[in-house]
């Protein structure tokens, strides 16, 4: 299952892990996303983002949807990865 994972997008990712997380109604996930989400902007070399990020919930709210796409899907990929298999979501 590992290597059936691995070899989804990013954005593919992205969209299982919110999904899955959603159904289940883990706020867990979601709070370590929004943790960790300043940091991989700042990767992927969008620190407006990020500064909006810390000061706003709105910014917040819409950067979920936006972590599933581009660098910042990217920088996201091993926290998806670790999250999917944790649950042993297949794709």
């Amino acid at each position: 299952m590992t290597d059936a994972l691995e070899g989804l997008s990013s954005e593919k990712l992205h969209d299982l892990a919110v999904h899955y997380a959603l159904r289940h109604v883990d706020v867990k996930f979601f709070w370590g996303l929004l943790k960790i989400l300043p940091a991989a902007e700042v990767v992927a070399d969008e620190p407006e983002q990020a500064d909006l990020d810390v000061f706003t919930l709105r910014g917040h709210l819409d950067d979920i949807t936006d972590s599933g796409r581009g660098e910042v899907a990217e920088g996201l990929r091993p926290y998806y990865l670790e999250y999917l298999q944790k649950h042993e979501v297949k794709p």
